[in-house]
């Protein structure tokens, strides 16, 4: 069904407002599509004018920005862990602006709108912390029993 966002026909009073011209196309709108975390998929929507806007149905990886050193990474998102918009939207993992997403680097907030940019950009929060590797064991001399 389609979403029309032109005004309201209801007075502040609850009373009704006499329309003096019908419903115009360019005042629909259209459904929300909810970017899900998963394998990569985009669809292509046709706007007005006849542009083309790209959005993302599902995506896996995240181009994350690091405030510290300006530099910016493409990552795997783990999960959503906090999403203003609403709270529903984490247990199903939905992508939106403002949500606030776990990925390898650490957690991370989605600055773009997925939904109409068509990727997720990000700034990361809280980088997890570096674990420094301990140096291989060498393996023991053949012929020596320990």
């Amino acid at each position: 069904m389609a979403k029309w966002q032109g005004r309201s026909l209801k007075k502040p009073s609850g009373g009704r407002i006499w329309a003096r011209r019908m419903k115009r196309k360019r005042e629909m709108g259209r459904e929300f599509i909810e970017p899900k975390l998963g394998p990569t998929k985009h669809v292509k929507i046709r706007t007005l004018g006849g542009n083309i806007k790209s959005s993302v149905l599902s995506t896996d990886v995240a181009n994350v920005m690091d405030p510290k050193t300006g530099g910016a990474k493409k990552v795997k998102i783990l999960t959503v862990v906090e999403n203003p918009a609403d709270p529903h939207f984490v247990r199903r993992n939905v992508l939106t602006r403002g949500a606030i997403i776990e990925t390898e680097l650490g957690k991370a907030r989605v600055m773009s709108r997925p939904g109409q940019s068509g990727t997720v950009d990000a700034v990361l929060l809280e980088a997890k912390p570096v674990k420094a590797e301990k140096p291989a064991e060498k393996p023991a001399a053949p012929g020596k029993k320990s």
